[in-house]
């Protein structure tokens, strides 16, 4: 029995000892990738895989390029995108922006599932209104769900948070504009319900006067409004 125990003693000290070196090894590597300087390590870029060697987290400035992801890969784009839009789709995909300085987590197939950075992509299905720097959140086939950003619109800037169907469209929408838009949009397409303020002539509303109430739209006409901006 203390035989035993003196070689499972052995055996444990043995792996202390190569965890600590590996632990070396490790820390010897990761710091030989960039430039240590007063515990700072300086790099451009850093590629996270999985156990099955895929690509998974992108950091960087920007993010460095990945081999399995598809946003960036037009054969693959062609394929699982392509499909689903006009022909003219293809020549539409060459303007939109790929690239993020920030992180991007990647999918097992490729797509993109989660990017916080400055500017964030442009959505595959279009370009951004602008330059983007938030956040956003894609599903399994790299359409995006939901994204919260800050974007630069003429002088100014609008902070909004959407959430968008499995039809690529906008359901809901929260926008805090700069020249003066505040509110909540709800709907698809021509049915929506606008909640907030808006200053009058806005695009949001279509109306030429002040506004700040409730607002809804069926098949693009005014159903009710309560306008108390007016009313009252």
């Amino acid at each position: 029995m203390s035989r035993s125990a003196d070689r499972l003693k052995r055996t444990i000290r043995w792996l202390q000892v190569y965890s600590a070196l590996m632990t070396v090894a490790l820390g010897v590597l990761f710091i030989r990738s960039g430039t240590a300087s007063d515990d700072v390590i300086r790099t451009r870029g850093l590629i996270i895989e999985d156990e099955a060697g895929r690509e998974r987290i992108l950091i960087g400035a920007p993010v460095p390029e990945a081999v399995n992801r598809v946003r960036t890969d037009e054969a693959r784009v062609r394929e699982v995108w392509g499909p689903r839009f006009p022909d003219a789709y293809m020549g539409y995909y060459q303007d939109y922006i790929h690239e993020t300085t920030g992180m991007l987590i990647l999918s097992e197939d490729g797509f993109d599932r989660l990017v916080v950075g400055d500017p964030v992509p442009d959505p595959n299905i279009g370009r951004r209104l602008a330059p983007s720097t938030g956040m956003v959140i894609n599903d399994h086939e790299g359409f995006e769900r939901t994204g919260y950003g800050l974007l630069p619109m003429d002088g100014r800037y609008r902070v909004s948070l959407g959430l968008d169907t499995d039809r690529i469209q906008e359901g809901l929408l929260l926008t805090l504009d700069d020249d003066g838009l505040n509110g909540v949009t709800v709907g698809t397409g021509a049915n929506r319900i606008f909640l907030g303020s808006a200053p009058a002539g806005h695009g949001r509303t279509g109306l030429a006067e002040e506004f700040q109430g409730l607002l809804v739209r069926r098949d693009g006409e005014i159903v009710h409004k309560i306008n108390l901006a007016v009313d009252n």
